[in-house]
């Protein structure tokens, strides 16, 4: 993988109003840019309890992957990343 690209968070877990604004502020302290409207990609689960979000964000290195996946991980509201 080569720095800086376009790279795709893919985030799921419970779906409650807060979720996407909470994981668009976990994911900005990380990134050097605000998350568009047009970057965010929104599905929820076919019963309604859980909303998977994509965020599209440009990433700069490998560490800050790691840093965004290690604190979306330990989120009590998070119970899958990809």
């Amino acid at each position: 993988m080569e720095f800086p690209c376009e790279f795709p968070l893919k985030i799921m877990g419970n779906n409650k109003p807060e979720f996407i604004e909470m994981m668009c502020d976990l994911v900005t302290k990380h990134i050097s840019h605000e998350i568009s409207q047009a970057a965010i990609d929104q599905r929820q689960s076919s019963s309604g309890k859980y909303l998977s979000l994509t965020l599209t964000i440009t990433a700069e290195s490998k560490q800050q992957l790691d840093n965004i996946y290690q604190e979306l991980y330990e989120h009590v509201d998070v119970k899958m990343t990809l």
